[in-house]
């Protein structure tokens, strides 16, 4: 059996939990999760959309194009983001999760928008651009 994976927001008005393994763990790079996180640069941790239950009522979304992110109503957390390209998947903030020393990030995804005082000094996979499989099977 699955253990469960629980996170939310900063004051705990925004709950979730996903009752499957992780898909992708990884670093985004990219300037639209900079500005959605405030930080130089974002972790996600992704797992199947129909495998995640949300309690709370205080979630917002924020849409940008073919993504949509969530935060806390009240305190503003980042939570997640859904991308209509990438169909039944939704992908936490690390920062969000109950427990973010268990997802360990194991690529770094929009190197090229990379901000050229960050150094991160691991072996992992660098993508130029995303590194997620859309539904017709092409990478970006």
């Amino acid at each position: 059996m699955t253990a469960l994976h629980i996170g939310g927001c900063r004051c705990g008005a925004v709950r979730f939990e996903a009752s499957a393994e992780p898909h992708h763990v990884s670093y985004c790079h990219c300037g639209d999760c900079r500005r959605a996180s405030g930080a130089p640069v974002s972790a996600f941790v992704g797992f199947p959309a129909g495998q995640v239950a949300f309690t709370g009522k205080a979630l917002k979304m924020y849409e940008n194009g073919p993504v949509t992110r969530s935060f806390c109503g009240i305190c503003g957390s980042p939570i997640a983001y859904v991308d209509e390209r990438l169909e039944d998947d939704i992908y936490f903030m690390l920062g969000a999760m109950d427990a973010p020393a268990d997802f360990r990030p194991t690529l770094h995804a929009y190197v090229s928008e990379q901000l050229p005082f960050l150094h991160m000094s691991d072996d992992l996979p660098r993508h130029l651009k995303s590194s997620v499989k859309r539904p017709d099977g092409t990478v970006p």
